[in-house]
């Protein structure tokens, strides 16, 4: 099999979850994460380490109400997205991006594109920074970027789009055609879709995500109004249906790498305390890799057997877990970050509140395409929950995602970088 050169970046979970479904294409099935890898210079490190720490600290701090609210919006004023209409010349670049480049010219980086210049694969990065890293630094083979977003700010091109030969892999049209208004060139511009865990999807004829679609859709419709409807439809396009799922109504709840959300789940527990009692619903709790979000999820979760808690202190095995773990879900909540996409899995998503201005936009891709529904308040989940599924509206979510959501992505993009 051909390989890549496969750059991340452990800020967050985004872009490591976006790196991880391409790993069989990696040199040595090697991640190599830019601000944390094997020898990285000190001060490199140190560049890094601070955009991190800031990023982590007002994530969290943002739950503070009004105080944290107001800081966040203004940091969140350096990484905004503009509005896309009218349709216009958005290629100058921002204060940010020029920052990004100034330590570039000073050295930043250099250090890992001279690394791996000696052997010039396909360079592939689920981070922007990383790509402008290569360029500058004269990568001689290809670099490919993987945007992890329904809708980006004018971070992710280059300072002059038009002479850039960085090729951008996209997951949906809007964030082609914004690429298109940040000044990059139409060649360089390959809509492929988000990369898909493919032990979620089971090859070209979605083996696996249509097995486990098909119980997901028997728990999220237990009044039959999806299937009073789409039955017909149904069973042409996912095959014959099990009499039954097997397991119980299966609740995801995912908070993100900073742990900013965890608060959400000792309301959503005591919602619904009689419907976990009477074995209604089984609860998953991912803490990722965060220690003390583990520990706080086992103070809540109290003596029932039926809430789980998803945690692993390495980053290749929290998604291997985690992607396991969606398998058995029927409904995914979380925050609409990169698992955003997920939703092209058959999953419909109940979305928490935003953070910063990328998650907007995300959110308002998921409620416009029909994959989403937006949390209302967790302290009556137990009412606003079974009324959706009563009504089949959560089934109706998770066929929709998977009919319209691109699910395809991780093979499309190594026929990209592979010229297959």
């Amino acid at each position: 099999m051909k390989k890549c050169w496969l750059i991340s970046v452990n800020m967050g979970y985004g872009h490591q979850r976006t790196a991880y479904p391409l790993k069989d294409i990696a040199f040595k099935g090697e991640i190599i994460n830019a601000n944390d890898y094997r020898g990285i210079p000190k001060g490199d490190r140190q560049i890094w380490e601070t955009t991190r720490n800031i990023y982590e600290f007002i994530s969290r701090f943002s739950r503070i109400p009004l105080v944290g609210s107001a800081v966040f919006s203004f940091y969140d004023q350096f990484q905004k997205i503009l509005k896309f209409y009218p349709r216009r010349d958005l290629s100058k670049p921002t204060s940010t991006l020029k920052e990004i480049y100034a330590g570039i010219k000073r050295g930043w980086g250099r250090h890992l594109i001279e690394k791996i210049k000696e052997k010039p694969l396909p360079f592939l990065t689920t981070f922007f920074t990383p790509a402008f890293m290569a360029e500058y630094f004269n990568y001689p083979g290809e670099i490919f970027c993987v945007v992890c977003d329904a809708d980006i700010s004018r971070s992710w091109v280059p300072l002059n789009p038009k002479k850039s030969r960085i090729k951008y892999l996209t997951p949906n049209k809007r964030t082609a055609e914004r690429l298109e208004l940040y000044g990059v060139k139409k060649g360089n511009i390959f809509l492929t879709g988000y990369p898909l865990p493919k032990e979620n999807i089971g090859g070209k004829n979605l083996k696996i995500l249509k097995i486990d679609l098909k119980k997901r859709l028997l728990n999220l419709d237990p009044e039959s109004r999806f299937f009073g409807k789409y039955r017909n439809f149904a069973k042409e396009t996912l095959g014959k249906f099990p009499e039954k799922s097997g397991r119980p109504l299966t609740l995801l709840f995912s908070v993100g790498g900073a742990g900013a959300q965890k608060d959400l789940a000792p309301k959503i527990i005591k919602s619904l305390k009689k419907e976990l009692a009477l074995g209604k619903i089984k609860i998953v709790l991912s803490a990722g890799k965060k220690l003390e979000v583990k520990e706080y999820f086992e103070k809540i979760k109290g003596k029932y057997k039926n809430i789980e808690i998803l945690f692993n202190n390495d980053i290749s095995g929290y998604f291997t877990k985690f992607n396991q773990c969606l398998r058995e879900a029927d409904i995914l909540w979380t925050k609409p970050s990169e698992l955003s996409f997920y939703s092209a899995l058959g999953l419909p998503i109940i979305i928490a509140p935003p953070i910063g201005s990328q998650e907007q936009f995300n959110m308002r891709w998921l409620l416009k395409s029909g994959f989403g529904m937006r949390q209302e308040n967790p302290a009556w989940t137990n009412q606003w929950l079974f009324d959706w599924i009563k009504q089949g509206y959560l089934a109706e979510a998770a066929f929709e995602g998977f009919i319209e959501g691109e699910k395809m992505g991780t093979y499309n993009i190594e026929k990209i970088i592979f010229k297959q």
